[in-house]
């Protein structure tokens, strides 16, 4: 079983909270407003082609804007096969969490 990276499990759940809105740009602000970490373009659109690749997320392209030479945005959007995987990733991240108190992690005195 080939799990997601990290970085690929943002990704994905980036795509799918944007539902039907998720392009470059806005994929990018919402991995940056979430981890508090500033994506750059770079690192959110090679994992969106690797996930594409492997049939996680699908293309579309939006109608042009309404504007003079307006382009199409390519949409993507998160696939059945990509809600599985995030299933998984889940899964194996509760499983590994379970028995871990919440106190784990407060600093000592």
């Amino acid at each position: 079983m080939k799990l997601l990276s990290r970085g690929e499990e943002v990704i994905l759940l980036a795509v799918w909270r944007l539902d039907g809105n998720a392009f470059g740009i806005s994929i990018r602000d919402q991995v940056s407003e979430a981890t508090g970490y500033q994506w750059t373009l770079g690192a959110v659109y090679l994992p969106l082609d690797k996930l594409t690749r492997k049939g996680y997320v699908a293309k579309s392209f939006s109608r042009p804007e309404a504007r003079r030479g307006g382009r199409s945005k390519v949409l993507y959007q998160l696939t059945p096969k990509g809600r599985a995987a995030l299933r998984t990733i889940r899964e194996i991240q509760t499983s590994l969490w379970k028995g871990i108190p919440g106190r784990a992690f407060e600093e000592e005195s």
